[in-house]
């Protein structure tokens, strides 16, 4: 299926601000795949897919991740829309007919991030996080860290998510708490090896 066939899927598939979210999430997706050289043509195919299960019920992702062999982890099994992501890569590949992994991880990922996450991850879970329509205390600041250095806004991003999901007493999953670390921990090394 191609990108405007997906599209005209998507506008009937997603309610109208969610179809909305997404089309900012592909604008940013475009600009920041420009900036770090990646891929644009994959960048908006996975920015396009990103939420394409976000308006199934925490059901029918349980259910739907069962059925496709899934992985549900302690955390997800009880915060099912932690799911939206994985599930979404399976929809994408199912129904939307993406083969291509770096695409279908992309967008599996972008919710909780992971360990050795790729550029075109690090660009989906960013996009999704400083697209137009969010507000929240220290977007404007991530934003513009986005385009100067993109695993400084990652970490940002990452820090203000385990923020806030401590901040509701909810469960943070333990990707997004190993992504973060993978990420500081090659900012130290970085430090490092520019001082000696």
């Amino acid at each position: 299926m191609n990108k405007h066939a997906i599209d005209l899927e998507l506008k009937k598939a997603l309610t109208k601000d969610r179809y909305e979210h997404t089309m900012n999430v592909v604008k940013i997706t475009e600009s920041l795949a420009l900036r770090y050289h990646a891929d644009v043509d994959k960048a908006s195919l996975a920015a396009l897919l990103h939420d394409c299960a976000k308006n199934f019920s925490c059901e029918e992702l349980l259910a739907y991740a069962k059925a496709n062999n899934v992985k549900i982890d302690p955390v997800t099994r009880l915060e099912p829309q932690l799911l939206h992501g994985p599930v979404g890569a399976v929809v994408a590949e199912k129904t939307y007919g993406v083969t291509d992994k770096k695409v279908l991880n992309a967008i599996h990922y972008h919710t909780t991030g992971r360990e050795h996450m790729s550029k075109l991850e690090k660009i989906i879970y960013l996009a999704d996080f400083i697209e137009p329509s969010r507000t929240y205390p220290g977007v404007d600041q991530l934003r513009s860290i986005a385009f100067e250095d993109l695993d400084k806004a990652m970490i940002m991003a990452l820090t203000n998510t385990i923020r806030y999901v401590s901040s509701i007493n909810s469960l943070i999953h333990k990707r997004t708490i190993t992504a973060r670390n993978d990420l500081i921990i090659k900012e130290l090394k970085k430090n490092i090896i520019e001082s000696e």
